[in-house]
């Protein structure tokens, strides 16, 4: 994304003689505009653009920008281009870079928060505020974990909760016309005033026209050429899919997208022009099944693709339904009636052109997907997903009563049979299994009173009870006729005498897909209800499937030993810890990143062995650094520093529980930027004093024109942390902290006490002003705790302080707590303000 010349590859992808798009100069005037471009070329997207240091920085956001906070949007980066970028709009002629219709969607200016730099945007995130005719409020960047190898860079951008947020997808839905002009995408695409013509153009001028027409010329008839070759590629052959494994929680994240799990067939679809071939996932032919469908994309003229995705029926409410689907199915050579046709929904593209995608990132192969399938109409549809926001999804499925979701992680690559990269989450239990025999009916009219079940556990069939509900007439004769020829005297699996008697035993060839409650304590099914036959899939691979946990989030850090138990009075294991540190890095990295640690390791658990440390001779990893600093002896010690999620995860690795930082940066060492008053309570004192005493403290501080923040230590105390601009040394530092910590005990010596003697603490609280002294560190927002029950210092607001009970309400355990009260805390430790004279 960089070059000498930051608009050098801006250049080099344009030919100026054909496009109207501006050539590129960096300004030397600065700003702070921002642009956003709705731009229909190869797949429609939306140009995001933030001027910084003369250019405009810029990202692709694949469906537009979202005012819902819930709801996070890819964003690739993409080259710098000019300020003046800022103020096109037309048409870029096909077979030029970025060939389509450019309409100015937004444009205003922009800020980082207060606290936040544009620098920022080099570690790898953005917090900052707009102020355009249709996005503004606050909003976020933050770049994705990129795979080792990977050009692009792939970023979040997401809204903030404020009162400018709403809900759905409002931006995008009524942003329809351009802020410039008022035109729609259709109305600037038909303008065609300002394209090239040869009237009245002779000599030098007319040759140069000629030659661009000649150059382009080439270039199109290469491409077509490349067109025709690619048609030249056989048709893709069949590839076993990647399935998903059923987990009992929504995996969390930014490195999950999450689609509806569709209730239909899985199908993979080999496409070539005319040729098309329907595949299920045992790699069986049902081309002559789908014949409409075959005809839909056969009209799409594709070029070879493989894609994988699912055909569904919806029922009269608009639902899918899976035995709606076979109802249709069974009528045989894919006829079917216009209120119940075949949909298919896309969600992945495993080859195109000849080149194979499956190594390719899971959100690549999507973007290739949408691009291929862009002029695709209903029944063709690209599987729409969310990315994090899975809980939200899952829960409002549920409720409209649907299968559940597929999760699936955003960077991975294509790998045929059952991962863990894959998992479905289900809002009910539904299995398959193999039909063993029947039961008679006493009733006139049913063909049989229910269905007894199996599933292979291991090498043996095991039976799982009946199911006697979810059939209609016409599925119960169609069952008795499938069955009939099946006939056999023994029964396949072992079934107590009592559900046996007056059984009629059947080769265990049949799948059926069941809905049901629950498995009871004797493994039998439970209220449950036929839904229809699986002729998609043999007998023999019909298996319990159990609910595994959630995966956790992923990491470049090998955690071993994760059910070792740290925290014995909970059971809480090092394995619970990397998870918490994992999911919750991005609320702490702010706070703990490009800082000097120190930190409390216990390898054996908490109450073992515990120890501080602030060195390390690289037996961390590559992802923990070093800082020399300058020791009071005049030699250089190097200290540790970490920069992301995974080295906070190589210090779990190692055995470390607590983070610890300077009040300084690992790149200004001696330039402290945070002031922290750590008021420690005597023995048994009441909380409700402490909480007392840190309000006032703040008061104290506000009136000398200092804004303060609250945080719980996850101990006995509350921390006063006041974040100030860097331009003072550490000697005004803690000559600042010790003056102020002695004249609040001078004060009210009954109350308060400024020196670390236990003697003279005896009913009073300790206000600890030593923490801002150079070398010396404090617990870290976020950080785990070496104490019993694994609680966490934790940021909070000032209004809920006199709520609090103790200083420590949060564990652990409680990552998505934490992440679900973010949101009040946005701003919280940063502040633009100098250090004042006392």
């Amino acid at each position: 994304m960089t070059a000498a010349n930051p608009l050098d590859i801006y250049n080099a992808k344009r030919d100026f003689t054909r496009t109207k798009e501006p050539r590129g100069k960096v300004a030397k005037k600065r700003g702070n505009s921002f642009v956003v471009q709705k731009h229909a070329a190869t797949r429609l997207h939306w140009d995001f653009r933030l001027e910084i240091d003369g250019v405009l920085k810029s990202w692709a956001v694949t469906k537009g920008p979202s005012c819902d906070p819930a709801d996070k949007r890819l964003a690739v980066r993409t080259e710098d281009h000019p300020l003046d970028y800022g103020e096109f709009e037309g048409n870029i002629p096909k077979g030029e870079y970025g060939g389509g219709t450019v309409m100015l969607w937004d444009r205003g200016t922009w800020e980082p928060v207060a606290g936040k730099r544009a620098d920022d945007l080099e570690d790898g995130h953005l917090h900052f505020v707009l102020h355009g005719e249709r996005m503004k409020g606050e909003w976020l960047l933050v770049r994705m974990k990129g795979r080792p190898g990977e050009k692009r860079e792939n970023w979040l951008l997401r809204k903030i909760d404020d009162a400018e947020a709403g809900q759905g997808d409002t931006l995008v839905e009524r942003g329809l016309t351009s802020v410039l002009t008022g035109r729609s995408l259709a109305q600037i695409e038909a303008d065609t005033a300002g394209t090239q013509s040869l009237k009245g153009i002779k000599g030098k001028a007319f040759a140069r026209k000629m030659q661009a027409a000649k150059v382009h010329n080439a270039r199109i008839g290469g491409k077509a050429q490349e067109k025709r070759k690619s048609r030249a590629a056989p048709l893709p052959r069949f590839v076993k899919p990647q399935l998903a494994t059923l987990v009992d929680d929504v995996p969390t994240g930014n490195e999950w997208l999450h689609e509806i799990k569709y209730d239909g067939y899985r199908l993979l679809i080999a496409a070539r022009g005319g040729e098309v071939k329907v595949y299920t996932r045992n790699g069986l032919d049902w081309t002559a099944k789908f014949g409409p469908l075959v005809q839909t994309i056969a009209a799409l003229d594709l070029p070879p693709a493989l894609i994988d995705g699912e055909v569904v029926a919806f029922d009269a409410n608009g639902n899918p339904s899976f035995s709606v689907l076979q109802s249709v199915l069974k009528r045989g050579h894919g006829e079917q009636r216009a209120d119940t046709p075949f949909h298919f929904f896309a969600f992945d593209l495993l080859s195109l052109d000849g080149a194979d995608l499956k190594p390719l990132p899971l959100i690549e192969r999507k973007e290739r997907l949408e691009a291929l399938l862009a002029h695709a109409e209903s029944p063709i549809r690209v599987a729409d997903h969310l990315i994090g926001a899975g809980e939200r999804l899952y829960r409002s499925l549920c409720d409209a009563g649907q299968e559940g979701i597929i999760a699936k992680r955003i960077d991975d690559a294509y790998r045929s049979g059952r991962t863990r990269n894959w998992v479905k989450v289900k809002c009910t239990r539904r299995q398959e299994f193999v039909v063993i025999g029947w039961t008679a009916s006493k009733a006139k009219g049913r063909a049989f009173a229910s269905l007894l079940l199996a599933q292979h556990e291991g090498k043996t069939l095991t039976y799982k009870g009946k199911v006697g509900t979810g059939f209609d007439s016409g599925t119960m004769d169609e069952l008795a006729a499938a069955m009939k020829p099946l006939a056999t005297r023994d029964a396949p699996a072992e079934v107590p005498r009592v559900e046996a008697r007056g059984a009629h035993w059947i080769e265990p060839k049949l799948v059926a897909e069941v809905a049901f409650a629950e498995f009871t304590g004797d493994g039998r099914v439970r209220h449950g209800s036929f839904l229809g036959l699986r002729t998609d899939k043999p007998a023999k691979s019909v298996k319990p499937e159990k609910p595994a946990p959630a995966p956790p989030p992923e990491s470049g850090v090998k955690i071993s030993s994760r059910e070792r138990v740290i925290f014995p009075d909970s059971g809480q294991t090092k394995g619970d810890l990397a998870d918490y540190y994992a999911r919750i890095a991005p609320l702490m990295l702010p706070f703990a990143a490009n800082r000097p640690v120190s930190l409390v390791r216990c390898p054996q658990g908490r109450s073992r062995n515990c120890f501080f440390q602030k060195h390390d001779s690289g037996a961390f990893g590559d992802h923990v650094h070093h800082v020399p600093i300058r020791e009071k002896d005049g030699g250089t010690e190097d200290y540790i520093y970490v920069d992301d999620a995974d080295g906070l995860l190589a210090c779990v690795q190692m055995g470390t529980i607590e983070f610890h930082g300077w009040a300084s940066r690992a790149d200004a060492v001696e330039l402290p930027d945070r002031m922290i008053f750590d008021l420690d309570p005597d023995e048994g004192m009441d909380f409700a004093r402490v909480r007392t005493a840190a309000a006032d403290i703040r008061d104290q501080l506000s009136a000398i024109g200092l804004v303060s923040f609250a945080m719980l230590s996850g101990g006995k105390g509350v921390h006063v942390v006041v974040p100030l601009t860097p331009g003072h040394d550490w000697e005004t530092h803690k000559d600042f902290a010790s003056r102020l910590a002695h004249a609040l005990s001078a004060a009210e010596p009954d109350r308060f006490v400024a020196t670390m003697s236990k003697a003279k603490r005896k009913g009073r609280i300790f206000i600890d002003w030593l923490r801002n002294q150079r070398g010396s560190t404090a617990i870290l927002p976020y950080s785990a705790r070496a104490r019993a029950g694994a609680p966490v210092a934790i940021p909070i607001d000032w209004t809920e302080l006199s709520g609090m009970k103790d200083a420590h309400p949060f564990d652990i355990g409680d990552a998505e707590t934490l992440w679900e009260r973010s949101n009040m805390l946005k701003g919280w430790g940063f502040a633009a303000q100098r250090l004042p004279q006392l």
